[in-house]
C-alpha cells in the first residue's frame, strides 16, 4: 500500500483529513497520515502545534516529512487566506482571479521545496470554504435560519472557493457572522463530514483537482 503524509495547519484540517479524506483514498489502497505544523520545539522534548506563524517552519516540517523514504509523496493542506507574509510567491502574485492567485504561489512553494514527491496545496481560501459546498446539509452544526443565511452567500458566488481573503469577509468571518457559537475544531469537521466528499469536490475546483492528482497514485 502506498503512503502519503500531508502537513496540515491544524487540529481541524487533522480531523478532515482523518475522517474524510484518508478513508476515501484507502479504498483506492493510499494510507493518508496528516502532521499537524510545529510552531515551537522546547528543550524538555514537547512542541507546538497549529496555524502557520512562518514560512521557514513550514518549510522545516516538509523537509522532515520528505526524509521518509517510504512515503510515496508528500503533500500540504494549509489556507490560502492569512498564509506569512515571507511565503514564497505570496509577493509576486499576479492580478487575475484567485485561482491565477493560488496556483502561481503553490508553484513559487514547490521551486522552493525543490523536491520530486512534493504535491503543494493550498485551501481557498480557508478550511471554512468548505461548509459553503452544500449547507442545506450542515443541520446539526448550524440552524435552519444559520443556514439560510449561509445559502444566500453560497448563491453570490459561483464557488466556495471564491469567497475571498479580505480580514472582514473570509469564509470562517462570514460563518462567525452568521452563527456566533461556531467552534472550528468542533463544527467544522462535523459540517463537513455531514456534506460529503462529493459535494466538496464538485462545488470547488480546486480542491477537486489537487484530490484527484492525489487519487492519481493509487493508479501509477
Amino acid at each position: 500500500m502506498k503512503r502519503i503524509l500531508i502537513l496540515v495547519e491544524g487540529q481541524t484540517e487533522e480531523t478532515f483529513v482523518r475522517e474524510v479524506l484518508a478513508p476515501h483514498l484507502l479504498l483506492l489502497g493510499v494510507a493518508m497520515t496528516p502532521r499537524i505544523v510545529v510552531t515551537k520545539y522546547v528543550k524538555e522534548g514537547g512542541s507546538f502545534k497549529g496555524g502557520v506563524p512562518q514560512y521557514g517552519l513550514v518549510q522545516g516540517d516538509l523537509r522532515r516529512l520528505l526524509g521518509d523514504k517510504g512515503a510515496a509523496c508528500v503533500t500540504s493542506m494549509l489556507d490560502y487566506y492569512g498564509l506569512p507574509k515571507d511565503f514564497p510567491g505570496l509577493a509576486t502574485r499576479p492580478p487575475g482571479n484567485c485561482y491565477a492567485r493560488v496556483e502561481h504561489v503553490e508553484r513559487v512553494f514547490a521551486e522552493d521545496i525543490a523536491h520530486p514527491r512534493f504535491l503543494p496545496y493550498l485551501a481557498l481560501h480557508e478550511f471554512e470554504a468548505m461548509l459553503f459546498a452544500d449547507p442545506d446539509r450542515c443541520s446539526i452544526s448550524f440552524t435552519s435560519d444559520e443556514i439560510a443565511k449561509l445559502q444566500a452567500i453560497r448563491a453570490s458566488v459561483q464557488s466556495p472557493e471564491e469567497i475571498n481573503e479580505h480580514p472582514e469577509t473570509a469564509p470562517s468571518k462570514r460563518v462567525l457572522a452568521v452563527s456566533p457559537g461556531y467552534q472550528k475544531t468542533l463544527h467544522g469537521p462535523l459540517a463537513v463530514m455531514d456534506i460529503g466528499l462529493p459535494a466538496i469536490r464538485d462545488a470547488c475546483p480546486h480542491f477537486a483537482q489537487w484530490l484527484s492528482k492525489l487519487e492519481a497514485f493509487a493508479e501509477e
